[in-house]
């Protein structure tokens, strides 16, 4: 039986972990779950999951999350350094599903203690990419992707060598504004925004579908995932989101991952890798579909993708920017304070800004980086 970690837990990833693991109750063993605010579903959760430890991100819900644990000998902390103390626990795996920048410290501290890293979070890549692997390697920690896409390009893989690669085709459903003109986009509302027509998903990662930004995330994490250069990504509009991704073989092959759009699949590789677990969910229906469609993506629409492409080329601490201004912009947006096309533009100023006054470097190590973040989230909330 393995030992795992669920950090994030009460996010969509965290509980489709939980639908995996619930179904294979004799493989895993759960020590500790995190959550952010949701104390009443973590505490549940952790009860289910007979887990050993519950940590709740919000330091003021401690004493709440202590009383529901009440008479279930499940430790209770609290707050950054309890996610820290966490991932300090010696297990098999670690589900890496914090959204956001919050999720670095603690999976970074995971690569010293756990044996594998199913890495969910995309900001560990973005923001510090290089740093992440170093660290991973230093370890002998394995890092398996949860992403859709990643975890199809790792499928896609596996039996070939990657020096074969020739090219892979990172596929997007394109959002709730796939057709949309620009002159459309200006009036676009947050309940718009929200309503992804393929996923299920948290805020945060919803709006980042719908300016292409999360895809903008997904290019720079393959580059760094995969040992393939930049012009070797190609983005895929695929309305349908049935396959996840492609890639291209030196020879002319295609190989293509396709699955219903749920991350049941990716999420079991990830944990049960190099096995496949066997899953009681929802098989693909190929003739249900019956059509695939595909197109280019377009960077002028959406601007946040082809800002994730300069940040690549630009490098250093590029993508930590990146990440903090699109961070506090969507948080602006969520609140409605902002419109939806700001987004990319807040993004824009903030790498512009951030280049003229040095701030953009090449780290040295992640505390580097977390200094680029700090600099980079004044100038973006300057900017709201």
């Amino acid at each position: 039986m393995k030992t795992i970690n669920i950090f994030g837990v009460t996010g969509s990833i965290g509980l489709s972990t939980v639908k995996v693991l619930k179904q294979h109750p004799d493989k895993f063993s759960v020590n500790a779950v995190t959550g952010g605010n949701n104390v009443k579903l973590l505490a549940q959760l952790a009860i289910e999951l007979n887990a050993e430890c519950a940590v709740i991100a919000n330091v003021s819900k401690l004493d709440e999350l202590k009383s529901l644990l009440n008479g279930h000998n499940i430790e209770a902390d609290c707050g950054e350094d309890g996610l820290i103390r966490a991932a300090e626990r010696e297990v098999d795996i670690c589900m890496a599903a914090i959204v956001g920048y919050a999720g670095l410290k603690p999976t970074i501290t995971s690569l010293k203690h756990a044996k594998r890293v199913a890495l969910a979070n995309k900001e560990c890549l973005v923001t510090a990419g290089e740093l992440f692997l170093a660290e991973a390697q230093k370890y002998g920690c394995v890092v398996t992707p949860v992403d859709s896409e990643h975890s199809a390009m790792f499928q896609c893989l596996q039996g070939s060598q990657t020096s074969e690669m020739e090219k892979i085709l990172l596929t997007a459903s394109g959002g709730p504004f796939r057709t949309h003109t620009l002159a459309q986009m200006k009036n676009i509302t947050l309940a718009q925004a929200l309503d992804h027509p393929n996923w299920d998903m948290g805020a945060k990662i919803t709006i980042d579908s719908a300016t292409l930004m999360n895809k903008g995330n997904e290019l720079i994490e393959a580059y760094h995932l995969f040992p393939i250069e930049l012009d070797q990504i190609e983005v895929v509009v695929h309305k349908q989101s049935i396959i996840h991704s492609l890639v291209q073989y030196h020879d002319g092959s295609v190989i293509a991952q396709l699955g219903t759009p749920e991350m049941g699949t990716a999420i079991s590789y990830a944990l049960g890798w190099p096995e496949r677990l066997k899953l009681d969910f929802k098989r693909l229906d190929l003739f249900k579909i019956a059509q695939l469609d595909f197109e280019p993506a377009d960077e002028k629409r959406f601007k946040c993708l082809y800002l994730a492409k300069q940040s690549v080329i630009m490098g250093g601490t590029c993508g930590a920017v990146l990440n903090a201004a699109n961070e506090v912009a969507v948080a602006a947006f969520l609140r409605e304070e902002i419109t939806f096309l700001a987004i990319a533009d807040i993004c824009e100023q903030t790498i512009n800004l951030a280049q003229s006054r040095d701030i953009i470097i090449n780290a040295d190590n992640i505390n580097d980086v977390y200094e680029v973040d700090k600099q980079a989230r004044i100038i973006a909330k300057s900017l709201l």
